[in-house]
């Protein structure tokens, strides 16, 4: 028996050993060879997980973490054809497996029957942020990993204001560009814009949302991001819609503008995710005096659940290759922080259902686009942005991610909160 005829007979008794018992028997695991596990596979799997080589489930448990597995996949040595957002429950069946050590040892020793080939590690590498946690330089620097890798790159898989946030649908069938900008509208109507007043948009993006609430609203608009290729399409788009006058967008830290004319109305979407649990009441204090008295703040953030503990994130595969010091807390600590910086919680709404839809249709869109996607990033950015996304679809699927938009008032001195009785007028015309 030859090198290559050990590996897959190895192969094929450790997929035995760690994927005979999983419930469903909907996907298909393929060898480098052409051999397909299990023998009763289904005709047409939902998903098929593709081993490149004869070394790859060595690479992919051995050792067996999160990260390992999340670069086994973006370096090629295996990969998932079909719904990868399907193939998230077959980590999570392999991770909470109650191994004995006995049971570790015995598939350890298999794994290291493998051969100890990989495919090439080349293209995107893990991020190097150095510098103090969330401090404004390290801050820079995170930001820019994640967000700098081509404005053409995101253009192909967004919508057409290229908003990177949770959309938000009227039905499950609805398209993108509809969904964010029914999104778009709503955060406009819960913070009950009305012409001339001053908006500060935290985290703007490629300015989509300011550029609708001048339009739309008559505001002026200030968004703020640490993203220079963000700033600049900004830029652009604003010229291009005539709006100058009224948007505009900045290279600017959060902690860096200027108090001396607060601002009527605040928001910040998806941004908060990057401020960590220690700046929390930087974040909320600057806030608060950054807006004028009886003025709303609304905050879009992704949340964990309370039941879910905070862990360390130093090595997981998103610190590492998607968000570097992205931290996500519960919305109850995060409301409970912003109330200790003096503002009243009004509302708060999941969208955890309309996230995973969103993720789920950029997904697609990525995948349609793999050929136009490679002549802007390499193919190793590319297979991250597939797994982290997938990833993040299953997590809001299964409620181990949700996202709130968390509406806060300045009360004025008098304690008015300068909101109407009722929320009537969020959904008048909202569809």
């Amino acid at each position: 028996m030859d090198r290559n005829e050990r590996a897959k007979e190895t192969s094929l008794e450790i997929l035995d050993t760690i994927f005979s018992a999983y419930p469903a028997h909907d996907f298909a695991v393929q060898l480098w060879d052409g051999t397909t596990w299990p023998k009763n596979a289904p005709a047409v799997p939902i998903f098929t997980l593709r081993l490149t080589h004869p070394g790859a489930l060595r690479k992919m448990f051995l050792p067996p973490t999160e990260l390992n597995l999340g670069e086994s996949f973006i370096y090629g040595d295996f990969d998932i054809d079909g719904d990868v957002v399907a193939a998230y429950p077959l980590a999570e069946y392999f991770e909470n497996m109650d191994w004995g050590v006995g049971d570790k040892l015995s598939l350890a020793r298999r794994l290291l029957l493998l051969p100890n080939t990989s495919a090439e590690r080349s293209g995107r590498q893990a991020a190097q942020v150095t510098g103090e946690q969330h401090s404004g330089g390290r801050d820079r620097q995170a930001i820019s990993y994640h967000y700098d890798v081509s404005n053409d790159f995101y253009a192909l898989w967004l919508d057409q204001r290229m908003i990177y946030s949770c959309a938000y649908f009227a039905d499950p069938s609805e398209d993108i560009d509809t969904a964010q900008e029914r999104k778009l509208d709503l955060i406009c109507r819960k913070l009950r814009l009305q012409p001339g007043e001053r908006l500060l948009d935290i985290g703007c993006g490629w300015g989509g949302l300011v550029i609708y609430a001048a339009q739309h609203y008559g505001v002026e608009a200030l968004g703020i991001t640490l993203s220079q290729p963000q700033v600049d399409l900004a830029r652009e788009r604003i010229a291009q819609a005539d709006l100058g006058d009224r948007c505009r967008v900045e290279y600017l830290d959060y902690r860096e503008v200027a108090p001396e004319q607060p601002f009527d109305k605040l928001v910040s979407v998806g941004m908060f995710e990057h401020v960590g649990e220690a700046k929390m009441r930087v974040y909320f204090d600057q806030a608060r005096e950054l807006l004028q008295p009886g003025g709303a703040f609304l905050n879009h953030a992704i949340a964990r659940p309370g039941w879910i503990p905070a862990s360390n994130q130093r090595d997981t595969f998103s610190n590492r290759y998607v968000f570097p010091d992205g931290e996500l807390v519960p919305v109850s600590l995060s409301a409970r922080v912003a109330e200790e910086g003096g503002f009243e919680v009004r509302d708060v709404e999941s969208l955890r259902e309309h996230y995973a839809l969103t993720l789920r249709r950029w997904v697609e869109r990525l995948e349609s686009k793999h050929v136009e996607a490679l002549q802007t990033v390499d193919e190793v950015t590319y297979r991250v942005w597939r797994l982290y996304m997938s990833g993040s679809a299953a997590g809001f699927d299964s409620g181990r991610l949700n996202v709130y938009q968390t509406l806060l008032v300045k009360p004025g001195s008098d304690g008015a909160s300068g909101l109407p009785l009722t929320r009537a007028d969020w959904y008048q015309g909202g569809g």
